[in-house]
């Protein structure tokens, strides 16, 4: 697993051993995400919520992001992501935390706002739903948020708890969602 390209191109990433503490996305998977948001990461402000290895946050910050906030309840994930921000020397635009999604959405519920938001929660757990419900309800989505989300669910046709579906690809057994979201327009119950 490497950058694919920008300041920190062919970096190599360190990733845990295993799929029981994180399931790195594919690097087939991440082109597809990056060619679909290429031109909208200049200055953007970051959040990968569900972190790993750091790898989706790092590559947006080697494209042009401004800044990232990179969370992961493993203590090892953490561990993994410090590394991979210092080996791409982009630890200066990172603000890496140990915590539960949930706990950091209350946290950052009207304090932050973020321009782009990756979401790769553990599969096992049917979390998606739940997760963009949450994420919707609080006050973190700048107008015009674009928010990524990966899983194994085809599920999602449409728009969802007011976001937008913008695309949806499939890679192999991995979906991923696109969604724009734009201030004014309500979340569903």
């Amino acid at each position: 697993m490497r950058i694919i390209t920008g300041i920190a191109r062919g970096v190599k990433l360190a990733t845990l051993e295993g799929e029981e503490i994180t399931r790195p996305t594919t690097e087939r998977t991440k082109e597809g995400i990056f060619s679909a948001i290429q031109f909208e990461l200049a200055g953007k402000r970051v959040l990968d919520l569900f972190s790993g290895c750091g790898q989706m946050a790092l590559e947006a910050l080697s494209r042009g992001a401004e800044s990232a906030v990179m969370i992961d309840e493993s203590a090892e994930a953490v561990e993994i992501i410090k590394t991979n921000a210092k080996k791409t020397g982009l630890i200066k635009s990172c603000r890496i935390s140990r915590m539960d999604y949930s706990e950091y959405l209350k946290s950052a519920n009207g304090r932050e706002k973020f321009d782009i938001i990756f979401l790769d929660p553990p599969y096992a757990k049917s979390m998606k739903d739940e997760i963009l419900k949450k994420l919707t309800r609080t006050d973190i989505l700048a107008d015009g948020c674009i928010v990524v989300c990966e899983t194994d669910k085809d599920d999602i046709d449409g728009d969802v708890h007011g976001l937008t579906l913008r695309k949806k690809y499939k890679y192999s057994r991995v979906i991923t969602y696109i969604f724009d979201y734009h201030e004014g327009e309500s979340a569903d119950e």
